[in-house]
């Protein structure tokens, strides 16, 4: 299981780099200035030491002369490696922040392309958190993994190399106290790895939480169970601080243990370089040497030590990131889709058959019907019959695990998502509106539409006297979720939405079922003029809404147990006359 994960997280390292791929001369430029920088670092113990050797060797070599061209001589390259860090820091951030906004985008695309089976088992509040949060911190990683892990490369290599030329044993013996400490440092990082990955799950769902209870505060009021979310709030915060202690913990152990090998490095150099230059195998000046290239080789190692952190929070972004592109659309257009075009409205239903998951019951089972082109039809029965999910399958919101539903001839399968969903409207009871203006959620129905579409559209739909009425009129901003208008005003703006899409499918879920009686009239008008000449679906609980349908459905658990009419059906005295005599009691 652990070599599994390993070479996940090694796999979508691998994915991870295509993203530096348009910003190679940025990465390579960034490279060249690590190199700079790292050249000056590792100058100044040579100069030291050479410093330390005239001193020791031949004072009258050791002139003010000699001394002030190796201070300018370093001066100049400390300039050198200023202008080459903020290359780094500035540019080189720069890029890893630009990486991290493509892989936004990629995420928040496929995210588009997902059904709804995918949001009704994810919480909104959790993918919030992957698409940004998880994604701040590969701005740190993209940057800061290439340049840290090169510097650290050049530094050890180079420091190694200088070294041995001063006493191989020595070196030896310094270099053997770094694979201990390593695999150690590793131990305490792979806890840590799985400490980030549980924090930051543990941050979706409270951030999930938080996201239910601001949204539904008008219930949360009604109810006066401000206690309740309060309850739910703190068990998930308390739940993420235990998983931080924990992590804080091994945090610590990880930091105490770089503390620990650094003073024992230092001694190990400090006692073994006395007793080397007690039996003479090496010089003072390489004493000297060898304590500054010490510093500097630990510089770095506690740089790369300290960068893990960095390093697993990254990969844990990058991780979650991959998990979320894994999952397939389960809803794709066929190889071989063509454009849905010069729809005329027919619709056949044959044999179908649909479940929502492998847990419940089918749906709907070999249901087979036919609407004709410009017919209007009512779906009406007890709830859990089928009839929204009916309206679901057509626009292929959902897949329909058997059958085939067809639309003047040709599969839905057959057809590409988007033609199909261009021909086909949608008014729910449930109305969703964008913050924005109220000319932005009409606009919305067909992107870049004159402003005379959108008035003529809102003048069908019944929506243009009271968009009048409001503040700033289409401008008017209607809140998070349309909060600031009521319900049959924010219907009336998704019927005109559906008017300026002008489909020739129309699909109605109950889009009246929670409005008051005068809204329910207006609206119902609204309806009636968004229905002429074309194929629509009505499905309805108040039944007086679809006495003018051309024929009515009526949806058990059985099927279509009746059709006809409204006064066909009545005649009968089957389940439709028993709906409408208890509606009408």
């Amino acid at each position: 299981m652990r070599k599994q994960k390993t070479t996940k997280k090694q796999s979508n390292l691998r994915r991870f780099l295509p993203y530096y791929r348009p910003y190679g001369g940025i990465m390579a430029k960034d490279l060249v200035c690590a190199s700079v920088t790292t050249v000056c670092e590792l100058l100044l113990p040579l100069l030291a030491r050479e410093i330390t050797m005239r001193a020791g060797d031949d004072t009258l070599s050791l002139t003010v002369s000699f001394v002030l061209t190796i201070g300018s001589a370093y001066l100049v390259m400390r300039v050198i490696d200023a202008l080459a860090y903020y290359y780094m820091a500035s540019v080189g951030h720069v890029m890893g922040t630009k990486i991290e906004t493509d892989m936004r985008r990629d995420l928040f695309s496929h995210l588009q392309l997902l059904s709804f089976k995918f949001y009704d088992n994810t919480k909104v509040g959790t993918l919030m958190s992957r698409i940004t949060s998880d994604l701040f911190d590969v701005t740190e990683f993209a940057h800061h993994c290439p340049e840290e892990f090169f510097i650290a490369g050049i530094k050890i290599a180079a420091s190694f190399a200088i070294l041995c030329t001063m006493s191989v044993p020595l070196t030896v013996i310094v270099f053997a106290v770094i694979p201990p400490m390593f695999l150690i440092l590793f131990y305490f990082n792979r806890k840590m790895q799985a400490g980030f990955k549980a924090q930051r799950k543990e941050i979706g769902e409270l951030n999930s939480t938080v996201e239910d209870s601001l949204l539904g505060v008008r219930v949360v009021r009604s109810f006066a169970n401000e206690n309740v979310e309060e309850e739910k709030f703190a068990q998930g915060n308390s739940r993420f601080l235990t998983i931080k202690a924990k992590n804080y913990k091994y945090m610590g152990a990880f930091q105490a243990s770089t503390r620990f090998f650094e003073g024992f490095m230092y001694i190990v150099v400090v006692v073994a370089g006395a007793l080397f230059m007690l039996y003479s195998l090496i010089t003072p000046s390489d004493f000297v040497a060898y304590l500054l290239y010490v510093t500097t080789l630990f510089a770095t190692i506690r740089k790369i030590v300290e960068f893990a952190e960095q390093f697993q929070r990254g990969m844990t972004g990058i991780d979650r990131f991959f998990e979320i592109i894994d999952t397939k659309p389960d809803i794709t257009d066929s190889k071989d889709a063509k454009e849905l075009s010069g729809v005329k409205g027919e619709i056949k239903f044959e044999n179908v058959t649909f479940r929502y998951s492998e847990e419940n019951e089918e749906v709907l089972e070999n249901l087979c019907f036919t609407i004709k082109a410009g017919e209007n039809v009512a779906l009406v029965g007890p709830s859990g019959g089928g009839k929204t999910t009916i309206c679901n399958l057509i626009p292929r919101f959902y897949e329909a695990e058997g059958g085939s539903i067809l639309i003047d001839g040709t599969s839905v399968k057959d057809v590409t998502l988007k033609s199909l969903r261009e021909n086909i409207g949608v008014v729910q009871q449930e109305v969703y509106l964008f913050s924005g203006s109220v000319f932005d959620n009409i606009e919305y129905g067909r992107p870049g539409a004159s402003k005379e579409d959108i008035i003529r559209a809102a003048k069908l739909s019944g929506a243009h006297d009271f968009i009048k009425e409001l503040p700033e009129g289409y401008d008017t901003y209607v809140g998070e979720r349309g909060v600031k208008l009521s319900g049959g005003q924010k219907q009336r703006i998704s019927i005109a939405r559906a008017f300026l899409k002008n489909p020739p499918i129309l699909l109605l879920d109950e889009a009246t079922s929670a409005l008051d009686n005068e809204s329910e009239f207006l609206v119902q008008k609204s309806l009636e003029r968004l229905s002429k000449g074309r194929t629509t679906i009505t499905v309805a609980h108040r039944l007086t809404t679809i006495k003018n349908a051309d024929r009515i459905f009526v949806i058990t658990k059985e099927g279509i147990a009746e059709e006809g009419s409204h006064s066909e059906l009545l005649e009968k005295g089957g389940v439709y006359a028993q709906l409408y005599e208890a509606y009408n009691t």
